[in-house]
């Protein structure tokens, strides 16, 4: 099987000659910043929400953006032409570059800069249908959520202690409210109402949970960010969670109990057929 095709530090490389030195700052300290980014027939979802949120992240860690906008777009046009993939998912990370070890900043020391892509798989209706089955967990992340950090480690053991009891996805509590999914954001529908946490310090602002907002509140169906507690999630009439990757996935089993009918939901069903709408449009070029 031919090597895919993987961006390093200004060039188009096979991913087995793919090389990062072992001072690397993200190698040693996690350092760094990343993004994922679906694209559909080759065509990225919503890229300028996607290049604005990481060099919100860069900014915030004190990362200096390597590439212009202009410059992002060039880079990532090339990964997907090179990988002749339709749709294909786009993983993007900038590290504070190799340095000799040592927890302050190191001076004029450029960015690691790496991207790669793989296949993104079509919505299987029959699995959308189903659900999935999540737990919840206390939130033990750090305080700064709203940064696309690299340094992922407690989303790992989150993640793993879900399936370690065959369950997708981990929905996290802070101080009795819901935050997001360990990989995901959350919404839940109670009495009608579509409600998602409100972005924050306390959950990562996801470009696919902001256009199913927008999507919900374009097709007049009632949406509210706003915080929600552990009590009122478990008494939803539906629960889903967003991503990049997974869109809007039902959660038809909460810690063993099912939620509303066991499958998915009413409302859910619908917003997924708004998205899939806004996907065709966006292959059209309808919308960017």
């Amino acid at each position: 099987m031919t090597d895919p095709i993987v961006y390093l530090n200004g060039g188009f490389i096979p991913l087995g000659e793919a090389k990062v030195s072992v001072l690397d700052r993200g190698f040693v300290f996690g350092d760094g910043i990343y993004e994922v980014i679906p694209c559909y027939n080759k065509k990225p979802l919503r890229l300028a929400q996607h290049l604005q949120r990481l060099q919100n992240s860069l900014d915030a860690v004190r990362i200096t953006n390597p590439h212009t906008n202009t410059q992002w777009q060039a880079i990532l046009t090339g990964l997907i032409d090179k990988n002749g993939l339709g749709d294909q998912s786009i993983y993007l990370q900038v590290t504070r570059g190799v340095a000799k070890r040592d927890h302050f900043f190191p001076k004029d020391t450029p960015a690691t800069v790496f991207s790669m892509t793989n296949p993104l798989a079509t919505v299987d209706t029959h699995a959308f249908s189903r659900g999935v089955a999540a737990i919840t967990l206390e939130d033990i992340r750090w305080q700064y959520c709203n940064i696309k950090a690299i340094t992922l480690l407690p989303n790992v053991l989150l993640r793993q202690q879900a399936a370690d009891r065959d369950a997708y996805e981990a929905i996290l509590i802070r101080n009795g409210t819901i935050t997001e999914g360990a990989a995901s954001n959350v919404f839940i529908v109670s009495q009608g109402i579509i409600k998602t946490p409100p972005k924050g310090a306390q959950l990562l602002p996801g470009v696919t949970r902001d256009l199913v907002v927008e999507l919900a509140v374009a097709n007049r169906l009632p949406c509210q960010e706003i915080d929600f507690s552990a009590a009122e999630l478990f008494a939803a009439d539906e629960v889903w969670l967003t991503s990049s990757t997974r869109e809007i996935l039902p959660v038809v089993r909460l810690n063993d109990r099912s939620v509303g009918p066991g499958v998915a939901g009413p409302v859910a069903t619908r917003l997924c057929a708004i998205y899939q709408g806004y996907k065709t449009d966006l292959n059209r070029g309808t919308i960017v």
